[in-house]
């Protein structure tokens, strides 16, 4: 039932995407994630509007598309997302839509030997390849790539704006190994809810442990808990880190798991894995979202 729900929805959005026409004045690009909305709109400028369907807490794993999504989606000259299955089945949505209008897959531009395969099968990649700054340097080359190609009469200064933006994520990525440098080595572990930090773990060189998959879609029991308390207790870590677009309940039964056994550990500080903080504060943009998560984690594993 919900597969033929969901096949309606793409007939729909089929259907709006070829009748709307676009609209004059600004163009619009409509990005899935504030990840690629903040570095689409550091590259664009003012020559379009950019929009995200993905706000602060959400989760994209579970992310389910609206009606106001079918509007943007169909409104947009240009469509990004991150693919490597992130947005799961809004990928057959993008597939349609790339018949007709210009859709960027932005991590898929990256080459399979910079990916991490964190689930065994072929193929099968962990989608979070913004926590490798240097790694998300990439995706940025290739997404100014694609908008000089959508917006060639912006070209120069998308490129401008590259060069601007490459030079800031240097800076950042040095910050990250400045920072986490000071984590002494029996520490230098981060255990989270959901394994959304392999990228960042060997980027940095840290070892990552999570509650669930690289999925939030994946079920987590009683013996993965348990399994994780006695990791923890056994390697004394001293604090584990809930996640913003992720429930607290899994880490909760972790902290109380490790009390059980005598073994106190804290709760790290909040960090923010698949959707940056909200918009205006400092985690609002990807730069600052990755200094908060780095800073705390330094800080609580110090």
């Amino acid at each position: 039932m919900k597969r033929m729900l969901y096949i309606g929805l793409i007939a729909l959005l089929w259907a709006c995407s070829c009748e709307s026409a676009e609209e004059p004045g600004v163009p619009v690009i409509t990005c899935t994630t504030g990840m690629l909305g903040d570095a689409v709109q550091k590259l664009i400028g003012n020559a379009a509007k950019v929009q995200t369907l993905m706000g602060p807490g959400v989760d994209p794993h579970l992310y389910k598309a609206s009606q106001g999504d079918i509007r943007a989606l169909s409104q947009a000259k240009v469509i990004v997302y991150n693919g490597l299955h992130l947005e799961g089945k809004m990928g057959e949505i993008f597939s349609k839509l790339s018949a007709n209008k210009r859709v960027i897959a932005a991590a898929e531009a990256l080459p399979q030997g910079k990916l991490i395969n964190a689930t065994g099968y072929n193929n099968a990649y962990d989608p979070h390849v913004w926590f490798d700054v240097r790694l998300w340097s990439h995706v940025v080359q290739g997404l100014s790539y694609e908008l000089q190609k959508a917006f060639p009469d912006h070209a120069d200064d998308i490129a401008s704006r590259e060069k601007t933006y490459l030079k800031e994520l240097e800076t950042l990525d040095d910050f990250c190994r400045t920072s986490l440098s000071k984590i002494p080595d029996n520490q230098r572990v981060l255990i989270t809810a959901h394994d959304a930090f392999k990228y960042f773990g060997q980027a940095y060189n840290i070892e990552v442990r999570g509650l669930q998959g690289i999925s939030t879609t994946a079920e987590y029991g009683l013996q993965d808990v348990s399994e994780l308390v006695r990791f923890i207790v056994a390697r004394k870590i001293k604090a584990i880190f809930v996640e913003s677009s992720v429930s607290t309940r899994s880490i909760e039964a972790v902290l109380e798991g490790c009390r059980a056994q005598g073994h106190e550990v804290k709760l790290g500080g909040e960090l923010f894995s698949d959707a940056l903080g909200e918009a205006g504060s400092p985690e609002g943009t990807y730069v600052g979202m990755v200094r908060h998560n780095v800073q705390t984690i330094s800080t609580a594993l110090q």
